[in-house]
Formats: C-alpha cells, structure tokens, sequence
C-alpha cells in the first residue's frame, strides 16, 4: 500500500496495490496492522457507513466533538466525489486550513481523516456510493459543523453552486467563526 500523508498533519491519503487480470481486480481496502503501522496508533474502527448521492450533492462539513470525535477511513465504491478534510484543532498550526482530494472507484484512494476534523464530499459523478469506518459511534449531542460555502475556508467543490444540492441542516449550519468559539 502506497501512502502520503497530507499537508494536515495525521491526515493521509491511501492507495492500495491493486491486482487486476481478465477477471477483474482485487485489491485489500483494509487492513488493521498495515494501518496501524502507518499511523503509528490502531484506530479501531467501530461503526461502517455508506451513502448514495447524486452529482451536485454536498455532504458536510461535518464533526464530531468532544468525547464522541472520530477518525474516519473514507473511499468511494462507485462514481467520484471531492474529499475534504479541514483541521480544526485549536492548537495546531494547520488550524482552518483543509486538504481536498479526488476519491473515485476507478482510482480506489482512500483518506484516512484523524479526530479534530471538519469533513465533508461533493459529487462529482452522476452519482456515488461513499464509504467510511468510524473510530467512534455516532452521538447526535456530539454533533457539530459548518456551512460547506463558508467564505472564510474558501473551499472549491468543484460543482457550480447554482448546481450544488445541500440539506437543511447544512445550509442552515454555522459559519466557521462560530465553531472556533466553540473550540477554543
């Protein structure tokens, strides 16, 4: 496994050996002690989630603070999104900035994205099926983001916004400010 670790400390981009011939592929998407070596810690993932989305969708950005933070291992198993990953760790020296990355099936990439970060997708295929392992459970009271447009984080999803399709919530959430107060 092929891997490189982003501008955001801790935060690292994934690229299996992949095995093809005339029947198809394989290739391992996962692996607790090759992880753990990478990492140099053991995750532990507790908790797998997929999604479906169509193209323009904006998933995020999303957190999980406190007791409840997660790591994530994040691919996509059909079509293509935009991956973002933004640090929001109030003593870090990469605090605000964020590291975007093209996931798709086709290039079978994975990110793994530490506790202590904002994250979030957009698609950029007809449509995508996304994956990720949790390192923690989902608690609603531990719930926390920011609006995925925030020009403060200045974050490009590649999609026109005139195209971009968000939840309620997502376009009702806070603004990045607001979360620093939170955090600090």
């Amino acid at each position: 496994m092929k891997y490189t670790e982003t501008k955001l400390s801790g935060c690292f981009i994934l690229e299996p050996a992949v095995f093809e011939d005339e029947r198809g592929y394989f290739f391992e998407s996962y692996n607790e002690n090759k992880l753990a070596e990478i990492l140099g810690h053991n995750p532990h993932f507790v908790q797998d989630n997929q999604s479906k989305s169509q193209f323009g969708v904006v998933r995020g950005l999303h957190m999980q603070a406190g007791e409840h933070a997660q790591a994530k291992l994040v691919r996509v198993l059909e079509g293509r999104v935009l991956d973002v990953a933004v640090d929001v760790r109030p003593n870090s020296p990469t605090y605000g900035q964020h590291v975007a990355v093209e996931l798709s099936a086709e290039n079978k990439k994975q990110m793994f994205i530490p506790k202590g970060f904002l994250h979030g997708f957009s698609v950029l295929s007809e449509q995508a099926v996304f994956s990720y392992k949790c390192d923690n459970t989902y608690h609603k009271e531990a719930e926390d983001g920011v609006h995925p447009l925030d020009p403060q984080l200045a974050i490009d999803w590649r999609i026109p916004v005139d195209q971009m399709i968000l939840s309620q919530k997502d376009k009702e959430a806070q603004n990045f400010t607001a979360l620093y107060n939170k955090l600090k």
